[in-house]
């Protein structure tokens, strides 16, 4: 079973920044796709961020375009999403997903709480 762990996350004022990371415990094709979802308080889960291992393609939510960043590290098997400029609107548990293509994800964390206050 692939393992998916994330790190990072926690509390801060809007305009301010945070990291998020994800280890898996895999680096085969099935995990060839890793991204980052979240879900606001009282709403469903949103893509925000994804990243293939193979092509290096990346993908961004209009909201996280021009704010976020998203890396990857293939040879450590993680993804690091970089937040700068958060508004409280980005406030939600974040999720790290992995799948073998963006449009499938089949293994996920548990999920970071990320708190943007005004």
């Amino acid at each position: 079973q692939v393992r998916v762990v994330e790190s990072g996350g926690g509390s801060v004022q809007a305009g301010g920044s945070l990291r998020l990371s994800c280890t898996t415990s895999d680096n085969t094709p099935r995990t060839n796709a890793m991204g980052w979802f979240r879900r606001p308080p009282g709403k469903e889960r949103e893509f925000v961020s994804s990243k293939e291992r193979y092509g290096g393609n990346e993908y961004y939510s209009d909201s996280a375009k021009g704010r976020f960043t998203i890396s990857r590290d293939n040879d450590k098997n993680t993804l690091t999403l970089q937040m700068n400029n958060l508004t409280p609107e980005d406030t939600a548990v974040y999720y790290c997903g992995a799948g073998p293509h963006t449009g499938r994800y089949d293994y996920w964390g548990q999920g970071i709480q990320v708190t943007v206050s005004s």
